[in-house]
Parts: C-alpha cells; sequence; structure tokens
C-alpha cells in the first residue's frame, strides 16, 4: 500500500501533527508513506521515521513542482490511499487529481465532494486544539492517538551547532567540557506576521537580565529575522557592558537552516519564543518553553506538553490578525520584561550559572 500524506504548511502545524503521523505509521507498518508537503517545512521531519519519502509542491515553483507537473508527479506514485490533514479546498482536490482510490479528511471548505471518507470535525468557530483534529482523521481509520509529539536532529544539524559554538569567544564557553555551552534560547520571530511579535527592545532588555545573572543567551533566526537578531545581541551587550556582553549571541551570521535551530532548541536549557514553528520544537525535546501570546489563540495551538503561555488580555483581542488594525499592539508591548523573567526564573526552578 502507498499512502500520501498531505501535510499543513507551516512548520509548528508539521510538528503538531507527528502523533497523527505515528498513529499511521504504526497503523500501517508495511505500508509506503510519502509525505506531500511544501518545501520550507521539509526539514521538520527530518532524522523521523514517520515517513518514507516526501513530495515538495511549491506553487511558485521554485524549490518544487508546481501546476499540473505536480499534478503528474502526483499520479506517478499510484496512491492508494491520501490522508489530508489540512482543511483546505486545494489539498483535496490535489488528493483527488492524485487519482487515489480513498481519500480521507474533515469535511470541510466545500470539498466534500471530493473525498471518499467525509470526518466530520469540530466548529471552526470556536478555538480548538489543532493537534486533535488531525487525530480524528487517524481515528476515523481506527487508531488511537497520543499526544506525544516527535522531533528529532541529524548529524549535520548538531555538527552545525557544535561548529558555530566553536566559533565564539572562549569566555562565553566557559568551562564545560561539553560540546555546547548551557544556554537560555531566545526566538523573536513569527512568519505569521508582525502581530506576533514582540519588541525587539523587550528581548534585548530581557537578554541583558539573564546575561547579568551569569546566563548565556542564544537568539535564533530565521532568514528574514537576521536583523532583528542581531540588533537584540547590539542593544543587549550595550546594556550589559563588560566581559558579561560576550555571553550574548545570535544566529544571525551562521548558514539558517530548521535542522539548526532544532538543534538549538534541543540543547537549550530554556526557550523564551513568540507563537511561532520553532516554539513547537521545545516540548518534543523535554526543553522548558515559555510562549510570548499576542493576537492568536492559544486554543489553536495547544499541544497539552506543559510550558507556560503568557499573554495579556485586550479587549480587541485575540483578533488573530496578521498585523494590528488599531496600530497600537497593546497585546503584545504591554507583556512586560519582567513577567517574562520572573516566569522563566520559576519555570527553571534551578539557580542560573554565576559570573565567574
Amino acid at each position: 500500500m502507498h499512502i500520501a500524506i498531505f501535510c499543513p504548511n507551516w512548520v509548528g502545524d508539521v510538528v503538531m501533527a507527528t502523533p497523527t503521523l505515528r498513529a499511521v505509521r504504526d497503523g500501517f507498518p508495511e505500508a509506503k508513506i510519502t509525505a506531500v508537503l511544501r518545501p520550507y517545512v521539509r526539514d521538520t521531519l527530518a532524522g523521523l521515521p514517520l515517513v518514507d519519502a516526501t513530495l515538495a509542491h511549491d506553487p511558485r515553483g521554485k524549490n518544487g513542482l508546481k501546476g499540473w507537473a505536480f499534478a503528474n508527479a502526483l499520479r506517478q506514485q499510484k496512491f492508494d490511499m491520501a490522508i489530508l490533514l489540512p482543511n483546505s479546498f486545494r489539498s483535496a482536490w490535489w488528493a483527488w487529481l492524485s487519482g487515489a482510490r480513498r481519500r480521507i479528511g474533515l469535511d470541510r471548505s466545500a470539498r466534500g465532494w471530493l473525498l471518499t471518507d467525509r470526518v466530520p470535525g469540530a466548529s471552526q468557530a470556536t478555538p480548538h486544539p489543532v493537534m486533535d483534529d488531525y487525530a480524528l482523521l487517524a481515528n476515523h481509520l481506527g487508531f488511537t492517538v497520543t499526544r506525544q509529539m516527535e522531533l528529532a536532529t541529524t548529524t549535520t544539524d548538531e555538527q552545525q551547532l557544535a561548529a558555530f559554538w566553536r566559533t565564539q569567544p572562549a569566555s562565553l564557553m566557559g568551562l564545560e567540557t561539553t560540546e555546547f555551552p548551557r544556554y537560555v534560547a531566545l526566538n523573536p520571530g513569527g512568519a505569521f506576521g508582525a502581530a506576533k511579535h514582540w519588541p525587539v527592545s523587550s528581548f534585548a532588555e530581557l537578554a541583558a537580565k539573564f546575561a547579568r545573572e551569569g546566563e548565556r543567551v542564544l537568539v535564533l533566526c530565521g532568514p528574514s529575522e537576521r536583523n532583528d537578531a542581531r540588533e537584540i545581541v547590539r542593544l543587549a551587550q550595550e546594556k550589559v557592558g563588560g566581559d558579561r556582553r560576550f555571553s550574548i549571541c545570535s544566529l544571525a551570521n551562521a548558514v539558517p537552516s530548521l535542522g539548526l535551530t532544532k538543534a538549538a532548541v534541543r540543547h537549550a536549557a530554556l526557550l523564551v519564543t513568540t507563537d511561532s514553528g520553532p516554539r513547537h520544537f521545545a516540548a518534543p525535546f523535554g526543553v522548558p518553553v515559555v510562549t510570548l501570546f499576542g493576537p492568536t489563540h492559544i486554543a489553536w495551538s495547544e499541544t497539552y506538553s506543559g510550558g507556560v503561555h503568557l499573554q495579556i488580555p485586550v479587549d480587541c483581542g485575540p483578533c488573530q490578525l496578521r498585523t494590528c488594525p488599531l496600530k497600537h499592539h497593546r497585546c503584545m508591548r504591554d507583556l512586560s520584561v519582567d513577567q517574562v523573567h520572573a516566569t522563566v526564573r520559576h519555570l527553571l526552578a534551578t539557580p542560573l550559572l554565576r559570573a565567574g
């Protein structure tokens, strides 16, 4: 049997889909499973045994197939079954074009006629965990789904992180005999839009607080977030001064990759993050995480995996919008550095490293 699993288009959603991928993998141990996904999320699954192959779809045609070339590639796979994790009409259309005899998806987006198995889902008018929606599809096949997310790093990912730390000043590495020093990771990015971003100045002040207490800080970033990461480091180092300023660094000058980010989260003592994809890397690796929410409902991305969610109640939200229509962005700006810092200290529950 050859099974196509059409995966979500967001990195974090792919991580949240791993319990369902695991259920399908265990339920069809002899089947070949191909993940159909966007090229920029493919490395999320790298190192995991959940799928046997990937097929990339890129509507722009830069890093994957598009249009009829993609449709032809789907048909050549001769899928017996297609499982649709996205709710979109488009994913059902591609599954139908693939020729898969059985097409399983939630009955949404006026696409029921394209499916052979229309699975009822919870109302989208009420925020609820998206990972529970994914689980409904595996439940429909008779499989039990846990809420344990999975993630892995490859040897290359680990080597990239080790190489990064070797470029840092000896004073930053300290006296550890391990390959990686202890550090708190900060993730300021968010592909969703500017409304999810906590101010750069706030991240810088938080980094400075940690550095003054003897903690090392690593600022994560994707390709589009490098300037913000550099600015956070610059502002924080100015606040700290002296040799302790070297305890704050970023991945801005490293070759960006999902694998490097996964490795950086895996080896962190704790992650402070906006509601973005790398937030979901923490739980599978058992890393404590503090997530800063603004315009989005916490319920949509709830993973039942612990961590602390911080969100300031505002009368205009959560609005679910990519940019603040009122221009004040209070849902993120009013979240104080002191509150985040106190939450981190409580979650770590151990004294931070001391200078010297």
